[in-house]
């Protein structure tokens, strides 16, 4: 057997024995959100918005594509649910200071004005995810009321 078949059948393998390997999933329970949701208190449209366009990977709550039982597809998946988490997760919002959720808020308003959110990559596979100008000024404009009413909340230090 020549070199070229030998690592084609081991690139194969070492693919065929990887789906049987998963990272773990994020599979919470909806009500985590629900928190967030009453004390940031979006309108009905921005949290349509925040479910279609915002959970899967800012949750403990992700729907997953049946692409994800393709490995390494799931692991890619799980890296950007694992890092948006990290930036901001509406299911852990609870136990956070007034001045990091008025930080957060901050940094959604940039990123979404700025369109780096949702992630194009995201967008490829969930066009309904693909934010309107109206929407994005809804977004914005419930992000700035929340930072209103953080500013107020905030302590002098």
């Amino acid at each position: 057997m020549n070199r070229k078949k030998r690592l084609l059948l081991i690139v194969l393998a070492v693919i065929i024995i990887a789906q049987f390997f998963e990272p773990q999933i994020n599979e919470g329970d909806l009500a985590s959100v629900t928190p967030f949701l009453l004390e940031t208190n979006p309108p009905d449209t921005v949290k349509s918005i925040l479910e279609e366009t915002c959970y899967d990977c800012h949750s403990d709550v992700t729907r997953y594509p049946w692409y994800n039982n393709i490995t390494p597809v799931n692991y890619w998946m799980a890296g950007h649910v694992k890092d948006g988490k990290k930036h901001f997760n509406v299911s852990k919002w609870q136990g956070n200071s007034i001045k990091r959720k008025d930080h957060k808020f901050e940094e959604l308003i940039e990123m979404v004005e700025e369109k780096h959110m949702p992630l194009k990559s995201y967008t490829w596979t969930h066009k309904e995810a693909r934010l309107t100008k109206e929407q994005i000024d809804l977004i914005v404009d419930w992000a700035r009321k929340v930072r209103l009413k953080y500013s107020l909340e905030k302590k002098p230090e």
